[in-house]
C-alpha cells in the first residue's frame, strides 16, 4: 500500500522545469525511490543528440558523498541510482533537494541541475518514553492542565504530528496549544474532581496523529496517581461503647476496645485515640486510653459507693496536616462487692536520714484507715521484714515509721518501703504505699589505692614535663566526702626530696617527671602518693611507687686500652718474637650502659697489611696471623671499630700504628752499656721528660677521682657494698648486713711476653646472670638470691 501511495505521489510531483535565464533544470522527486526509477531526460532537457553525450563526454558531478543519480548514456535518462532518505539528507528542513552539475566538452559546457526531494510519510510519531507519571492532589479544582511530552515526527510539513487524542474518562481531557514553529503541544485537562477514595489511580493512553496520508500515529502510557488529602473523618464502629467491670479489679484490667476507621491513606488514616475535654481530671486518674490500640484499661481504685456509672467520651484524630476527629461515648458500669480497700497515708519527718543515724530514729508517720465496718474495716498494716525498718504502733490506726539498724550508704543508697496493709474482708483487700527514704552520706570511707603498691619502668631521658604514670584512688563516699586530692612525699628510708624529681597533678593523680633521668647516675627511687578526701574531718591513705629507671643506648664505647691521642695509638712490635696467634695488643674498651646497649664487639675496618693480623670480635685481642718478613714495612696500621649491641648501635673508632723495631738488639745492647755524654740530653728532651711526667701524674688523679665519685654513687643509690669474694647488702629495717654470692669472672690477658698474665676480677650481682653482657652491677636489696658461682678463668 504505501509503494503504490509512493508510485501515485511520483507520478504526480515528477516535474521538469528549465530556468530560461540561469538555464538550471529542476526536478521534483518523491523520496524513498527504488534504484533505476525514472527522473528526467537530460538530453531532451538540454536539446542533445544522444550520440552527443558520450561524443562530448558527458560526466554528472555531485557535491553529495553518496552518489545517488546517475545517467544512462544510451538514451540520456537521469534514473535514481540509491534510495534517498530525506529525513538523512536534510533533517528538518523544509525544502531538500540535490545539486548536480552536467559537465560537456567541445566545447565545454557546464550545467547545473537542481534535484528537489519531496517528503513522504514514512515516519510514525514517538514518544520519548513508552509510560509518564503524574501526581495529582485529590483537592486540585477542575480545569487545571497538566503539559505533557510532545510526540517527535522526523517528517515535515504536513506529515509531521498535527493531533493528539487520549482514551475516553470521566475526569480528563486534552487541550493543545499552537507553538510558535506551528506544531502542536498537549496538556492534560481536569475536567472533575477527584476522590482518592473511589479511585486512586488512572491508566490513560495518549495518541499522537500525523496529517500524512494515510495517517501514521503513535502512542504512550499516563499513569496518574491521586495523591491522597485529609478530607475524610474517622468514623467509630459503635456510637456508645457499654461496659461493666468489678469495683476491685487490679490496675490494668482491661475495660473495653474502642476502634474507628479512617478512608484516607498513609498519614492521614493514621489515628490517635484520646479522652475528650469533657472527661474530668478524676475519670482520667481511674481509666487509662492506649492512643495506639484503643484499649481502656483501670488505672485507679474504683469504688461503687463513690460512682456506679462512670461515663467516657473518646475521639478518634487522624494525623493528616489538619487533623479531622471522631466522636464516640463509653459507658463503664461497675458490680458492687467489697470494694473498700485499707488506705495508707504516709507523713514523712525527713525525706532522708544520715547514715549513722541510730536505730530508733523515726522516718515517717503513717496513718491506714478503712472505709468498711466490723472485721472489713479491721487493718493490718507492715513492711517488707528483709529491710532495716519497722512499724511501731502508736495508736489504732496510726504507726512510726523507725529504723532498726545502722545504715550503710554505700551499699544502699536509698530505700524504696512498700507499706502494705489489708482488712479482714472475705475476700480480703489490701493496699501499698511506696516510700522513697534516701540516706545521706557521711564521711565514714579512707580512700583506696588501686595498688598499694605499683612498681614504674621509664625509660632514660625521658622529657621533663611529660606524664610517667598516674595513681587511683577511689572513695565510696559522696560529694565533698569523695572528692579527692593527690599529693606527693618523699619515702623517709631514702636521703631524697620527691619534689625534685617528680610532680603530681591533684585532681586526676597524673604524675610528671620534672628532670630528665640518667640510667647512669640514678637507678631507681621511691615516693609515698597520698590521696586526702575533703570530708570533715578529712581521711587519707598512702601508696608507695617504685620508679625504676629503664637504660637506653645513649653512650659510645670508650677505648681504655691502648691509650689514644686524637683517636690514634702507637704500639711497638719485636719482630722476633711475632708468630702465628702472637698476641700484639689488646684493646679493651668501656660502655656506661648496661645489658645489651654495653655488650661490646670488635671490628677490623682497614689494614694496610689485611692478612698480618686478626681482631677477636668479643675480647679485642689483636693477633699476628704469620711470622714477619723483612719485606714488611717498619710501621703496620689499621682501623679498629669497637660497637656495642644496643639499638641503635653506638660505636668508637682508634686507628693503632704498629712499629716494627729492627733487629738491632747487640748494637742497642752495646750502646747502653758505654756511659752517654750529658751533651746529647737537650733541652727538647728535658722538656718531654717533664710533659710525660706531668700527664702521668694527672690521669693518675682523675682515675682515683672516678672511682671515689662512682662508689659514692653506688652506696646512694643500692645502698649496698660489693667486694672481691661476695656482695654484702645492707638490710634497711634492721642496718644488718645480708651475704649474698657473687659471680667473679677472672679474666687471662697475655701481653707481649707470653710469660705475663693480666688478671681481671669483676664483681657481678646474681642478677647478671640473665644478661649477655658482664658489667658492673651494684647489689639491690629486692634482687634474689643464687648460688654462688665458682670463678674461671678465660685465657
Amino acid at each position: 500500500m504505501v509503494n503504490a501511495a509512493m508510485s501515485g505521489a511520483y507520478l504526480l510531483l515528477l516535474l521538469c522545469v528549465l530556468d530560461p535565464v540561469s538555464g538550471q533544470i529542476h526536478y521534483s522527486i518523491p523520496e524513498e525511490l527504488e534504484h533505476g526509477e525514472f527522473v528526467g531526460n537530460i538530453a531532451e532537457d538540454l536539446a542533445l543528440n544522444v550520440w552527443e553525450l558520450s561524443a562530448r563526454k558527458f560526466r554528472l558531478v555531485s557535491d553529495e558523498p553518496m552518489r545517488y543519480m546517475e545517467v544512462n548514456l544510451e538514451n540520456g535518462k537521469l534514473f535514481v541510482r540509491d534510495r534517498i532518505d530525506r529525513e538523512q539528507l536534510c533533517k528538518q528542513s523544509s525544502t531538500c533537494s540535490l545539486n548536480l552539475q552536467i559537465a560537456l566538452d567541445n566545447p565545454a559546457e557546464i550545467h547545473p541541475i537542481a534535484v528537489e526531494i519531496l517528503d513522504v510519510n514514512d515516519n510514525s510519531p514517538r514518544f520519548p518514553k513508552s509510560e509518564f507519571n503524574l501526581r495529582i492532589n485529590e483537592i486540585i479544582a477542575p480545569g487545571a492542565r497538566f503539559p505533557l511530552e510532545s510526540a517527535h515526527d522526523p517528517d515535515v510539513g504536513t506529515n509531521t504530528v498535527s493531533n493528539y487524542y487520549v482514551s475516553p474518562n470521566d475526569h480528563f481531557g486534552l487541550k493543545l496549544q499552537k507553538r510558535s514553529d506551528g506544531s502542536n503541544s498537549a496538556q492534560l485537562l481536569l475536567t472533575k474532581y477527584l476522590d482518592r477514595e473511589k479511585q486512586a489511580t488512572f491508566q490513560l493512553v495518549l495518541t499522537a496523529v500525523d496529517g500524512g496520508f494515510p495517517p501514521r500515529s503513535g502512542t504512550t502510557r499516563i499513569r496518574i496517581t491521586v495523591v491522597d488529602v485529609n478530607d475524610n473523618a474517622p468514623v467509630f464502629d459503635q456510637e456508645m461503647y457499654r461496659a461493666s467491670v468489678d469495683e476491685n479489679v487490679a490496675s490494668g484490667t482491661l475495660v473495653t476496645k474502642i476502634n474507628a476507621v479512617d478512608s484516607d491513606e498513609g498519614t492521614n488514616a493514621e489515628l490517635t485515640y484520646y479522652f475528650t475535654s469533657h472527661v474530668s481530671q478524676k475519670l482520667r486518674e481511674l481509666f487509662t486510653l492506649d492512643p495506639a490500640t484503643g484499649e481502656i484499661r483501670v488505672q485507679g481504685l474504683l469504688d461503687f459507693e463513690e460512682s456506679s456509672v462512670y461515663e467516657l467520651d473518646v475521639q478518634a484524630v487522624d494525623n493528616g496536616s489538619a487533623g479531622m476527629v471522631g466522636h464516640a461515648k463509653v459507658v463503664v458500669g461497675l458490680i458492687d462487692t467489697n470494694d473498700n480497700a485499707p488506705d495508707i497515708d504516709v507523713t514523712l519527718v525527713s525525706s532522708a536520714v544520715r547514715e549513722d543515724a541510730p536505730p530508733g530514729t523515726v522516718i515517717a508517720i503513717v496513718s491506714v484507715t478503712d472505709l468498711d465496718s466490723g472485721q472489713y474495716g479491721e487493718v493490718q498494716c507492715q513492711v517488707p521484714p528483709q529491710l532495716p525498718f519497722n512499724l511501731q504502733k502508736s495508736s489504732r490506726d496510726n504507726y512510726k515509721l523507725v529504723t532498726t539498724a545502722m545504715l550503710n550508704r554505700e551499699i544502699f543508697p536509698m530505700y524504696n518501703i512498700s507499706i502494705s496493709a489489708w482488712d479482714g474482708g472475705i475476700p480480703r483487700l489490701s493496699a501499698n504505699k511506696a516510700v522513697l527514704v534516701s540516706v545521706t552520706d557521711v564521711n565514714d570511707n579512707t580512700p583506696r589505692f588501686t595498688q598499694s603498691s605499683k612498681d614504674v619502668y621509664l625509660m632514660e631521658n625521658n622529657t621533663p614535663g611529660a606524664s610517667i604514670f598516674a595513681v587511683t584512688a577511689v572513695d565510696p563516699d559522696i560529694d565533698s566526702n569523695g572528692e579527692l586530692s593527690y599529693s606527693v612525699s618523699s619515702n623517709p628510708l631514702q636521703n631524697m626530696s620527691a619534689s625534685a624529681y617528680v610532680s603530681i597533678n591533684p585532681k586526676n593523680g597524673d604524675v610528671y617527671a620534672l628532670r630528665s633521668f640518667d640510667y647512669e647516675q640514678l637507678k631507681h627511687f621511691q615516693i609515698n602518693v597520698h590521696a586526702q578526701d575533703n570530708g570533715s574531718p578529712p581521711l587519707s591513705s598512702t601508696a608507695l611507687v617504685n620508679v625504676i629507671i629503664l637504660d637506653q643506648n645513649d653512650n659510645a664505647p670508650v677505648i681504655v686500652t691502648p691509650l689514644t691521642w686524637n683517636n690514634s695509638a702507637t704500639v711497638g712490635i719485636p719482630p722476633q718474637t711475632v708468630h702465628p696467634g702472637y698476641v700484639v695488643t689488646k684493646v679493651i674498651a668501656t660502655d656506661a650502659d648496661s645489658g645489651q646497649n654495653a655488650r661490646l664487639s670488635y671490628h677490623l675496618l682497614e689494614a694496610t697489611d689485611p692478612g698480618l693480623f686478626s681482631v677477636d670480635l668479643h675480647s679485642g685481642e689483636i693477633r699476628a696471623t704469620r711470622n714477619l718478613r723483612d719485606q714488611d714495612l717498619t710501621t703496620e696500621r689499621i682501623v679498629l671499630c669497637v660497637k656495642d649491641n644496643g639499638q641503635p648501635a653506638l660505636s668508637s673508632t682508634i686507628a693503632i700504628f704498629f712499629s716494627i723495631m729492627s733487629n738491632v738488639t747487640k748494637k742497642s745492647s752495646e750502646l747502653n752499656h758505654k756511659p752517654r755524654p750529658l751533651e746529647y740530653f737537650s733541652d727538647i728532651n728535658r722538656y718531654l721528660i717533664i710533659i710525660l711526667g706531668l700527664t702521668s701524674f694527672l690521669f693518675l688523679v682523675i682515675i682515683i677521682f672516678l672511682v671515689v665519685l662512682k662508689c659514692k654513687q653506688d652506696r646512694n643509690v643500692a645502698g649496698d657494698s660489693c667486694f672481691t669474694d661476695c656482695c654484702y647488702c645492707r638490710s634497711n629495717s634492721d642496718n644488718s648486713y645480708i651475704r649474698r654470692p657473687a659471680v667473679i669472672d677472672q679474666l687471662n690477658y697475655s701481653g707481649p711476653s707470653q710469660a705475663e698474665k693480666y688478671h681481671y676480677a669483676v664483681c657481678l650481682s646474681p642478677e647478671s646472670s640473665k644478661s649477655d653482657f658482664l658489667f658492673l652491677k651494684p647489689c639491690h636489696p629486692t634482687l634474689p638470691f643464687t648460688d654462688p658461682v665458682i670463678p674461671h678463668s678465660i685465657a
